[in-house]
């Protein structure tokens, strides 16, 4: 006779199959999660303040967050191995997703100058004078040879008459240096250097658009 349902011993090789899949699985997903639970290391950057002797103001000026492309507007500390291509340092994060940071860079370098009034974010801040636009077109590490790595940093800053909602002026900041490895500490002192240059500069121009 034809039996039309599988034996006992069918049935639990199957039980034994599926189970160790589902294990096996369970295993893999358990990883998964411990990867992602993984502190990575966290870095900040620390302001450079403008010219502290300069015109004043009593104006106020609003740092909006900035913008930035999608590889960039993460919390991530980005990589190009080609101009086409992106990856990011495995073991290693900003305090915050790029653009706040930067945006607290700013924030904090123009303060530090002394000259205007009262310097904060477009989203809490009061009635603002100056709005301050910013757009981060780099902020990454180029691979430019065997062990031959190059950090850059480009930001451009807009100056926007809240009242009349015009544009008062706009410059763009670019600045480089090489590094000497890819550890993260290397990275984020080769980033400091440059802040160290481009910060004041950008403090003095926002400053004087105040």
């Amino acid at each position: 006779m034809t039996h039309l349902f599988p034996s006992r011993s069918t049935l639990t090789r199957r039980a034994l199959f599926f189970g160790g899949a589902s294990l096996l699985g369970g295993c893999s997903a358990i990883s998964a999660l411990d990867a992602a639970a993984t502190p990575l290391d966290t870095y900040d950057l620390g302001p450079a303040s403008g010219t502290r002797t300069g015109p004043r103001t009593a104006a106020t000026l609003l740092v909006a967050r900035p913008e930035a492309a999608a590889p960039i507007a993460t919390d991530r500390l980005m990589i190009r191995p080609t101009p086409a291509a992106v990856t990011y340092l495995p073991d290693a994060r900003w305090s915050d997703d790029l653009p706040v940071v930067v945006q607290s860079l700013l924030i904090r370098s123009i303060a530090a100058t002394g000259r205007v009034g009262y310097v904060g974010k477009t989203d809490g801040g009061p009635v603002p004078d100056t709005v301050l636009l910013v757009r981060i077109d780099a902020f990454e590490v180029e691979v430019a040879g065997p062990e031959t790595y190059i950090a850059r940093i480009d930001i451009t800053l807009t100056a926007i008459d809240d009242r009349s909602q015009t544009v008062k002026a706009s410059r763009s900041f670019a600045q480089s240096t090489g590094v000497s490895d890819t550890m993260p500490a290397t990275i984020v002192a080769g980033f400091q250097r440059i802040v160290d240059v481009l910060a004041p500069a950008m403090a003095d121009w926002a400053a004087a658009q105040a």
